[in-house]
C-alpha cells in the first residue's frame, strides 16, 4: 500500500476531521410517567423501572 512521503500538517489533518461530530441523543417523552429518556432505554421512576410505558420491575425496599 502507498504510504505518505511527507507529514501533514496539523491544519490539514484537523480540518479533513472536522465533520466527525458528537450528535445529540435523542430524547423521549413517556406517555404514562411523563418522565424525559433516552429512546430504546429503561428508565427508573418512583422507583420503578419502565420500558415502553410498562413497568418492568420494582426496586424493593
Amino acid at each position: 500500500m502507498p504510504n505518505p512521503k511527507h507529514r501533514h500538517s496539523k491544519a490539514r489533518s484537523r480540518s479533513r476531521r472536522t465533520h466527525y461530530k458528537a450528535e445529540e441523543p435523542t430524547i423521549a417523552v413517556c406517555s404514562v410517567t411523563g418522565e424525559t429518556h433516552l429512546y430504546h432505554r429503561a428508565y427508573w421512576h418512583d422507583n420503578k423501572l419502565y420500558y415502553k410505558g410498562k413497568v418492568v420491575m420494582e426496586k424493593s425496599a
